[in-house]
């Protein structure tokens, strides 16, 4: 693959792995273009065609992003792909989830993987994280009354910094002829309940933190009801009964691997923003 003025369209560039992956891609030297719906430099919606072409003009190189909070987008996906290619896209780094070939019938996300394993005219690299650490201090799994509320039946997760995520895929799209056909399972060094987790957290922040574990169900009704998709419950489903029974995320040295330096860890992830916590548990 040619290097010569390289483009990388970034995919969900305003989103956690996006928006980190565009300032390391810039310092070595990979020009990028960041596109969502609203807030990047080209605007990007994946029900609205028209917004695809000009995103994909001059873009060799495309770091995927699926259709946030859905399950069934591999016929969209696909197209979109067939698009790219044809404009000149000859790398592909898909974004795919931990475990992605045992997703349940009807979330896409394998289909995915198995579609850019069928094409010729592209390579392409998969990065398969586990739970981003980035949940407990947004929206996802907040912390809230001091509390982190959310099903886990005591099981563990090899929670993992998005900031790792993007060091990986940066990587691969900085040398994708080196990354071609890989698949990375990104975690962080150490398996942790989510009840350990409260605890780093009430740690760096000075005050009480505590975890209450709750009837998934009753968490994926919630979820619905404060807007989450109704179909996206079996994704939920999915990803908290794989820690329920057992089966989290384990530790694996693909970020080590691919970028040379160990993954960070929870507590120093946490130590990092700690003001978060201390401002929200207040």
């Amino acid at each position: 693959m040619s290097n010569e003025a390289p483009t990388t369209l970034i995919l969900g560039g305003t989103g956690r792995t996006g928006s980190r992956l565009t300032g390391t891609l810039a310092r070595r030297g990979i020009a990028t273009r960041t596109a969502a719906r609203s807030g990047a430099d080209v605007r990007f919606d994946w029900d609205d065609p028209a917004t695809h072409p000009d995103a994909l003009v001059g873009v060799d190189r495309l770091y995927l992003v699926t259709p946030a909070l859905r399950v069934a987008y591999a016929e969209q996906v696909a197209g979109f792909l067939d698009l790219a290619e044809t404009v000149g896209v000859r790398h592909v780094t898909f974004l795919s989830t931990y475990n992605a070939d045992r997703t349940p019938r009807g979330i896409d996300i394998a289909a995915v993987e198995a579609d850019l394993a069928a094409r010729q005219a592209v390579t392409h690299s998969v990065l398969r994280p586990a739970w981003v650490m980035q949940n407990f201090g947004d929206h996802h799994l907040p912390v809230l009354d001091r509390v982190i509320t959310a099903p886990s039946g005591g099981g563990a997760e090899a929670f993992v910094d998005a900031e790792d995520i993007a060091a990986v895929a940066a990587e691969t799209l900085v040398d994708p002829d080196a990354h071609a056909g890989a698949r990375y399972t990104l975690t962080g060094p150490q398996a942790l309940t989510f009840g350990e987790v409260a605890e780093i957290i009430a740690s760096v922040s000075g005050r009480p933190v505590v975890y209450h574990d709750i009837d998934p169900e009753a968490w994926i009704s919630g979820a619905v009801a404060a807007g989450v998709p109704g179909d996206y419950a079996v994704m939920l489903r999915w990803l908290t009964g794989t820690i329920i029974a057992g089966n989290g995320s384990v530790p694996t040295d693909d970020i080590e691997k691919v970028t040379g330096r160990t993954p960070v860890t929870f507590r120093q992830f946490a130590e990092r923003n700690a003001q978060t916590w201390s401002v929200e548990a207040k």
